[in-house]
């Protein structure tokens, strides 16, 4: 009789700080995809939602828009956040540089503390998406982020890139002008939790080892694409887990 492998899991403990998250629905250039005006789901009496007060943004990676991050939206959504408060945003020039991604994401950050009313917002970022989300932090002062999920991010370059295009193509070559200044700095500035998520057959991200960033928790599976992170049931309950509850239910890699 064959045996179907079990997925590696490593069941520990790790507690990260507390942080919660509310999202909004945000359109391909950056607006409101959602009236801010009707909020659906748990009332604001519930318990859930009195947990829930932080926004949070899903951002997607190069070449990818909000349609690639349907399947955390849906996640998040089932586990309890309001509909209109689950969004995402789509990149005008998906392929573009991340310091102009950085700028689109000011904005949107600033329209979503408008419509949520609240101080800070949480982001989830797959891919390149990580790359601009790190700069948007390190480039505006007191940049209003709690917490933060890089899933496969390239925060020092993959040798992938040779095959992209794009202002992000050049970005994302190892060594290149652009992660010499972002890696110069601290990985999130200080008062950001941050954890990374990558899989261990990753053929976009080249050498795997480039999704992690030094002092920042780091969660390895085995063994979901580098797409595919997106829509394995591990990497959702820890992104819940971790915006939700501030606990990640299995020790870090490193």
């Amino acid at each position: 009789m064959t045996t179907t492998p079990r997925r590696r899991v490593t069941p520990a403990p790790w507690v990260a700080s507390v942080a919660w998250v509310v999202t909004v629905g945000m359109t391909a250039s950056g607006g409101v995809g959602h009236d801010p005006g009707r909020i659906s789901g748990p009332s604001t009496g519930d318990a859930f939602s009195a947990r829930v007060a932080v926004p949070v943004l899903l951002v997607p990676g190069w070449f990818d828009s909000a349609r690639d991050l349907a399947a955390l939206r849906i996640h998040l959504i089932g586990a309890g956040w309001p509909d209109a408060h689950v969004g995402t945003l789509t990149f005008e020039e998906p392929t573009g540089s991340n310091r102009d991604h950085a700028a689109e994401l000011e904005g949107a950050v600033a329209r979503l503390r408008a419509a949520s009313g609240a101080d800070s917002v949480d982001i989830v970022a797959h891919s390149m998406g990580g790359l601009a989300v790190r700069w948007y932090l390190l480039t505006r002062r007191a940049a209003p982020v709690r917490r933060a999920v890089f899933i496969a991010s390239p925060h020092r370059g993959t040798l992938s890139a040779h095959l992209a295009w794009g202002g992000g193509r050049d970005e994302m070559m190892p060594d290149s002008p652009f992660l010499d200044t972002l890696n110069a700095r601290a990985p999130v500035p200080s008062g950001v939790d941050a954890i990374t998520v990558r899989t261990v057959i990753d053929t976009h991200v080249v050498p795997g080892e480039s999704a992690t960033l030094p002092g920042v928790p780091d969660y390895t599976l085995c063994c979901p694409t580098h797409p595919g992170l997106l829509q394995d049931r591990d990497v959702l309950e820890i992104v819940r887990s971790f915006l939700e509850l501030g606990v990640v239910a299995r020790e870090p890699t490193r």
